[in-house]
């Protein structure tokens, strides 16, 4: 996208788990020198799936002693940045006019996951959680009034399927039925705020299907209403902040978790313990991604990095001024979950459970993370309203 004073956006959306951060970084410096793009005016957001290629360069947690590292990552991640920055490139040189609009609806199938029972946090339905359920669409037509694309969301992990077999998922589902239904036209989803989010039921290829068709339909029934056209300026921000973890348990906690009944629990320790005893330290911070994009005074996008939960979107939407708001996820790195302060409290697998998974972090996050980012993305907001 490009406005009329030249400031440019670049939306690229993947069907893969995560966005790395070397690839974002490599990327955001090739397209940078090749085409001058800002850092701001590109947006990697991948959709999560679980049935997608292998994107790995080691050994992770879950392996058994049986596992052989190959070159089958390590290659497609090469592949995968040149077919990006080709991809990128053509976007850039091939732009035509254009007019955006936006609007919203909502689908149903996404559920909280985090069901509290006596013993803390199960992963199962929970209805009665905080939930996201509506489907932002930016809708792209050519100047001949033709729909020429089609950018849509939602906050759901996008997870009906643990196969090993290639699979977009629902996600997936949605752009092909959207796509096989508009013909000419191209769709792409954005993963919002999903982190604690399931879709429901699940489990099997036909409710993969019945999900996408149930998210196709609510893009369709946005394209329905009278959508908000979409004007300039267009203005984009980002911004790496250092976000703390909690403090690591001394030595001797690693060392009475090596006796742990959780098997991945007493992995991460001996992990963390052999860096120690190698003389390194562990990390205190990390570098996370924060991005807002700007289209007028009519919408405000903003993309934040890892499994975010869904905390974030409902608090975002509050605090932003802006008519319509758009808090995607899983953009840029997807290095971890990334709780709001309620959750981290609350503990659970999203609330620092998880990072015992982790080959690198140490432990879970301060609880100074939500308030850190929702800060940033205050700022930038500010930032861009104010033309700085």
């Amino acid at each position: 996208l490009e406005d009329e004073q030249g400031g440019r956006m670049v939306f690229v959306t993947l069907d893969l788990i995560g966005v790395p951060r070397t690839l974002r970084k490599s990327l955001e410096a090739r397209v940078q020198k090749a085409w001058q793009l800002p850092p701001g005016g590109l947006l990697l957001n991948a959709s999560h799936t679980h049935s997608g290629p292998e994107f790995r360069f080691g050994r992770a947690p879950a392996d058994d002693g049986d596992f052989k590292p190959s070159s089958l990552g390590d290659n497609y991640g090469r592949d995968l940045e040149e077919k990006l920055f080709q991809l990128i490139g053509t976007a850039l040189e091939t732009r035509a006019p254009a007019r955006l609009a936006y609007s919203f609806a909502r689908a149903g199938f996404a559920m909280n996951r985090r069901l509290p029972t006596k013993t803390g946090y199960a992963n199962s339905p929970y209805p009665e959680g905080p939930v996201d359920q509506s489907v932002p669409v930016l809708r792209v037509e050519g100047a001949d009034g033709k729909l020429r694309a089609v950018l849509f969301g939602y906050a759901c992990h996008n997870t009906t399927l643990a196969l090993y077999q290639f699979s977009g998922d629902y996600a997936g589902y949605a752009q092909h039925y959207f796509e096989a239904d508009r013909p000419g036209a191209v769709a792409l989803f954005m993963l919002g705020c999903g982190g604690d989010q399931n879709p429901y039921p699940r489990g099997t290829v036909e409710l993969a299907q019945k999900h996408g068709r149930s998210l196709a339909t609510a893009v369709e029934a946005a394209l329905a209403t009278t959508l908000k056209a979409v004007n300039g300026p267009l203005r984009s921000a980002y911004a790496e902040i250092p976000i703390d973890y909690a403090p690591a348990p001394p030595r001797e906690e690693f060392k009475a978790r090596l006796d742990s009944k959780d098997k991945y629990e007493a992995s991460h320790a001996k992990r963390m313990l052999e860096r120690l005893d190698k003389g390194e330290k562990l990390p205190t911070q990390y570098p996370y991604p924060v991005q807002v994009v700007q289209f007028g005074n009519v919408l405000t996008v903003v993309a934040l990095g890892g499994e975010t939960v869904v905390d974030y979107s409902l608090r975002l939407k509050q605090e932003l001024a802006c008519p319509a708001v758009w808090v995607a996820g899983y953009s840029n790195d997807v290095m971890a979950y990334i709780p709001s302060l309620r959750i981290a409290k609350e503990g659970g697998y999203e609330g620092g459970g998880a990072m015992r998974f982790s080959v690198t972090h140490p432990g879970p996050w301060a609880e100074s993370t939500e308030e850190r980012i929702v800060s940033k993305v205050l700022e930038l907001n500010r930032q861009l309203m104010s033309g700085k």
